[in-house]
Protein backbone atom coordinates (compact mmCIF):
# COMPACT_ATOMS: atom_id res chain seq x y z
CA UNK A 1 0.00 0.00 0.00
CA UNK A 2 0.98 3.50 -0.44
CA UNK A 3 1.15 6.57 1.64
CA UNK A 4 -2.07 8.82 1.01
CA UNK A 5 -1.55 11.55 -1.14
CA UNK A 6 -3.40 14.32 1.40
CA UNK A 7 -2.41 13.47 5.00
CA UNK A 8 -4.73 13.00 7.44
CA UNK A 9 -5.21 14.71 11.02
CA UNK A 10 -6.39 12.17 12.93
CA UNK A 11 -6.65 13.74 16.24
CA UNK A 12 -6.74 17.01 17.83
CA UNK A 13 -8.20 18.01 21.05
CA UNK A 14 -7.77 20.20 24.18
CA UNK A 15 -8.91 18.74 27.14
CA UNK A 16 -9.33 18.53 30.75
CA UNK A 17 -9.38 15.14 31.37
CA UNK A 18 -5.84 13.11 30.58
CA UNK A 19 -4.27 12.48 27.41
CA UNK A 20 -4.36 9.02 25.73
CA UNK A 21 -0.75 8.72 24.63
CA UNK A 22 -1.25 5.05 22.77
CA UNK A 23 -4.68 6.68 21.59
CA UNK A 24 -2.99 9.28 19.18
CA UNK A 25 -0.22 6.47 18.28
CA UNK A 26 -3.05 4.32 17.20
CA UNK A 27 -4.40 7.44 15.28
CA UNK A 28 -1.76 7.86 13.19
CA UNK A 29 -1.17 4.05 12.31
CA UNK A 30 -0.91 3.53 8.62
CA UNK A 31 -0.06 0.74 6.80
CA UNK A 32 2.22 2.72 4.34
CA UNK A 33 3.66 4.48 7.48
CA UNK A 34 7.28 2.65 8.39
CA UNK A 35 7.93 5.25 11.13
CA UNK A 36 6.09 7.19 14.17
CA UNK A 37 7.34 9.45 16.48
CA UNK A 38 5.34 9.96 19.48
CA UNK A 39 6.30 12.68 21.87
CA UNK A 40 4.83 13.18 25.46
CA UNK A 41 5.71 16.68 27.37
CA UNK A 42 5.35 15.46 31.08
CA UNK A 43 5.13 18.00 33.95
CA UNK A 44 8.46 18.09 35.39
CA UNK A 45 9.20 19.13 39.30
CA UNK A 46 11.57 22.14 38.64
CA UNK A 47 11.83 24.83 36.53
CA UNK A 48 15.04 27.33 36.53
CA UNK A 49 15.78 26.13 39.54
CA UNK A 50 13.00 26.06 41.64
CA UNK A 51 10.49 23.45 42.95
CA UNK A 52 7.38 23.04 40.99
CA UNK A 53 4.39 20.97 42.97
CA UNK A 54 1.82 21.55 40.36
CA UNK A 55 0.79 23.34 36.88
CA UNK A 56 -2.77 24.97 36.07
CA UNK A 57 -3.45 25.53 32.31
CA UNK A 58 -5.97 27.76 31.18
CA UNK A 59 -6.82 27.88 27.65
CA UNK A 60 -9.08 30.40 25.28
CA UNK A 61 -11.57 29.04 23.82
CA UNK A 62 -10.17 29.49 19.92
CA UNK A 63 -7.65 26.79 21.62
CA UNK A 64 -8.85 23.80 19.83
CA UNK A 65 -9.11 25.76 16.63
CA UNK A 66 -6.07 27.05 16.53
CA UNK A 67 -4.13 23.73 17.19
CA UNK A 68 -5.52 22.08 14.42
CA UNK A 69 -4.18 25.12 12.04
CA UNK A 70 -1.09 24.16 13.23
CA UNK A 71 -1.50 20.22 12.39
CA UNK A 72 -3.16 21.16 9.55
CA UNK A 73 0.09 23.53 8.32
CA UNK A 74 2.51 20.48 9.44
CA UNK A 75 0.98 17.70 7.48
CA UNK A 76 0.78 20.28 4.06
CA UNK A 77 4.41 21.59 4.52
CA UNK A 78 6.16 18.75 6.09
CA UNK A 79 7.29 16.40 3.68
CA UNK A 80 6.64 12.96 3.72
CA UNK A 81 3.92 13.29 6.28
CA UNK A 82 1.12 10.54 6.76
CA UNK A 83 -1.11 11.13 9.63
CA UNK A 84 -0.99 13.65 12.87
CA UNK A 85 -2.38 13.34 15.98
CA UNK A 86 -2.02 16.28 18.44
CA UNK A 87 -3.56 16.99 22.42
CA UNK A 88 -2.88 19.44 24.67
CA UNK A 89 -4.47 19.28 28.28
CA UNK A 90 -5.71 22.29 30.38
CA UNK A 91 -6.66 22.37 34.11
CA UNK A 92 -4.62 22.05 37.07
CA UNK A 93 -1.68 19.27 36.15
CA UNK A 94 0.43 17.38 38.89
CA UNK A 95 4.22 16.79 38.42
CA UNK A 96 4.25 13.53 36.09
CA UNK A 97 1.11 14.25 34.44
CA UNK A 98 1.59 14.71 30.39
CA UNK A 99 0.52 18.31 29.06
CA UNK A 100 0.64 17.43 25.50
CA UNK A 101 1.00 14.78 23.37
CA UNK A 102 1.60 14.79 19.44
CA UNK A 103 2.03 11.01 17.31
CA UNK A 104 2.83 11.88 13.68
CA UNK A 105 3.45 8.97 11.36
CA UNK A 106 5.82 8.73 7.84
CA UNK A 107 7.71 6.31 5.36
CA UNK A 108 10.94 6.87 7.27
CA UNK A 109 11.76 7.81 10.62
CA UNK A 110 13.90 11.35 9.90
CA UNK A 111 10.85 12.96 8.24
CA UNK A 112 8.69 11.79 11.38
CA UNK A 113 11.35 12.67 13.91
CA UNK A 114 11.10 16.03 12.04
CA UNK A 115 7.53 16.36 11.80
CA UNK A 116 7.17 16.02 15.06
CA UNK A 117 9.54 18.12 16.40
CA UNK A 118 8.36 21.14 14.12
CA UNK A 119 4.37 19.91 15.51
CA UNK A 120 5.47 20.64 19.51
CA UNK A 121 7.44 23.58 18.25
CA UNK A 122 4.77 25.37 16.51
CA UNK A 123 1.90 23.96 18.80
CA UNK A 124 4.59 26.13 21.90
CA UNK A 125 4.46 28.91 20.20
CA UNK A 126 0.96 29.62 18.70
CA UNK A 127 -1.06 28.25 21.06
CA UNK A 128 -3.44 30.17 23.09
CA UNK A 129 -3.10 28.48 26.39
CA UNK A 130 -1.47 29.88 29.70
CA UNK A 131 0.68 28.53 32.21
CA UNK A 132 0.37 29.06 36.36
CA UNK A 133 3.49 27.24 37.95
CA UNK A 134 2.85 26.56 41.63
CA UNK A 135 6.19 26.52 43.12
CA UNK A 136 7.17 24.35 46.37
CA UNK A 137 7.38 27.43 48.64
CA UNK A 138 3.49 28.08 47.46
CA UNK A 139 4.31 31.13 45.59
CA UNK A 140 3.28 31.06 41.45
CA UNK A 141 3.58 32.65 38.38
CA UNK A 142 2.48 32.75 35.24
CA UNK A 143 4.27 31.81 32.10
CA UNK A 144 3.30 32.46 28.60
CA UNK A 145 0.30 35.12 29.58
CA UNK A 146 0.68 38.49 27.84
Amino acid sequence: MTAPTTPRVALVAISDAPLDVDAHERAVAHPAAGAVVVFRGVVRDHDQGRGVRELDYEGHPSAAEVLRGVADEIGRTQPGVIAIAVSHRIGRLAVGDVAIVAAVSTAHRLAAFQACARLVDEAKARLPIWKRQVFDDGSDEWVNSP
